[in-house]
């Protein structure tokens, strides 16, 4: 399980058209949001990503990066970055499953061809949406089993607003006894 304040396990992946996402070197002034998304099979995930490309501009004002990744191949999420449009938000993909699991995402395995008339792949990774600080330890995590019901971007960036204003600490951190 990750922890808020601990440091988060190490991700690395390509990216359309950005070079190698390195979390540990993305050098965010202060968050870098990263936003696992199960694939260009899933409908749920093309319009959740175009409220987040939408808000990239948003996030970056408050000093946070963001990127968008899955374990589909180029070719899978390049068919998704042009579903969502735009060219705000950067595109992660070849998350290897193990390293999905050591975030503490699910997997699923594949139930055929989705409602969009795409193939699911046989593994795949369920969402999970995380805020990182530069030094890569958690501020914000959500992780779903699910599809649906994820966290709204736009309440996000409010929420970035009042962290930046009141310096507000992440929270969940303890670990002892109860």
């Amino acid at each position: 399980m990750l922890v808020p304040r601990q440091e988060t396990p190490a991700l690395a992946v390509e990216t359309l058209n950005h070079g190698p996402f390195d979390l540990a070197a993305d050098n965010a002034e202060r968050f870098t949001l990263v936003v696992f998304y199960r694939g260009q099979h899933c409908p749920i995930c093309g319009t959740y990503l175009k409220e987040l490309e939408r808000l990239t501009p948003e996030f970056a004002a408050r000093g946070t990066k963001t990127i968008a990744i899955s374990s589909d191949l180029r070719d899978r999420a390049q068919a998704m970055a042009e579903t969502v449009g735009g060219s705000n938000l950067r595109y992660g993909y070849g998350l290897p499953l193990a390293v999905a699991r050591n975030w503490g995402l699910s997997i699923s395995t594949s139930r055929g061809v989705t409602s969009i008339g795409v193939e699911e792949p046989a593994l795949f990774a369920e969402p999970g949406v995380f805020l990182v600080r530069p030094d890569r330890t958690l501020y914000f995590a959500s992780v779903q089993t699910m599809p649906f019901v994820r966290p709204h971007f736009s309440e996000m960036v409010k929420a970035l607003d009042f962290v930046i204003d009141k310096d507000y600490p992440a929270r969940g951190e303890y670990t002892g006894p109860v």
